[in-house]
């Protein structure tokens, strides 16, 4: 299977005034394609820099980073996108924000017909004319989700876009991006704190160490899907990755 990114000796600071600091320090990483690969490390290490770096809105330091045998370059890869905080268009509606995805990257065909396909594959039909304030927190990341998705994306980019969410509705959806995963079998690289999420959806996880951050540990998970979080196999990867971390926040 073809690496769809890859990472060489990735090196990555930042200048503010006289000082210089150093966020990414050498880290080389290869996804293959249609992989789901989740990336955890300590707070404020570096994880949302490495997402940035991989889709070309950061350049690196030093070292390569690579998609599809090329540097990175927004305007020409196809990058789906999903952060934290709430990017839909307030003024509108749900049908119209997909919509929109698939206007500026030009799509070609039915824009109306593909962004309500996706939007009922994210349980939202019936929804299509409700704008964000109407509906709740986690229905606006399912409109996300679909916006990213609808582009026919080469890879999916999230970083931590549950967050926000209580615990049931985080698990819901949880559920929900695998099964959209499963069926368009995309490149996902998801940034998350929580490591029970990243156990639950990752098939490899990438655990960072504190600032500057590189690779401490590359932890595939053995296991299939849908995974059973109360499981013995389960408990044992999530406690491997609780201690590579406590390791890390111990020495700080």
């Amino acid at each position: 299977m073809a690496a769809t990114i890859e990472l060489n000796a990735v090196g990555k600071f930042f200048e503010s005034g006289k000082e210089r600091i150093e966020v990414i320090r050498n880290i080389t990483l290869s996804v293959d394609e249609g992989r789901f690969v989740c990336i955890v490390g300590p707070s404020g290490c570096g994880k949302t820099t490495l997402l940035r770096l991989m889709c070309g809105l950061l350049q690196p330091s030093s070292g390569k980073v690579l998609v599809n045998g090329n540097p990175p370059d927004p305007k020409k890869n196809r990058f789906g996108v999903i952060f934290q905080e709430d990017s839909l268009l307030p003024w509108k509606t749900v049908l119209d924000n997909v919509k929109f995805g698939l206007e500026v990257t030009r799509k070609k065909g039915n824009i109306e017909s593909t962004a309500r396909e996706f939007i009922a594959m994210v349980g939202l039909k019936g929804f299509e004319s409700y704008y964000p304030h109407q509906i709740s927190g986690g229905m606006k990341k399912r409109v996300a989700i679909a916006r990213a998705m609808a582009v026919d994306p080469e890879i999916i980019l999230m970083d931590e876009p549950f967050a926000d969410l209580d615990a049931q509705t985080r698990q819901i959806l949880q559920k929900e991006l695998l099964s959209v995963w499963s069926k368009l079998n995309k490149t996902v690289i998801f940034i998350t704190h929580n490591v029970d999420e990243a156990v639950f959806l990752g098939q490899d996880i990438v655990v960072l160490t504190k600032r500057p951050a590189s690779v401490k540990a590359l932890v595939n998970v053995g296991l299939e899907y849908p995974r059973a979080r109360l499981s013995t196999p389960f408990i044992s990867y999530r406690e491997k990755i609780l201690k590579y971390l406590q390791e890390e926040i111990t020495e700080l």
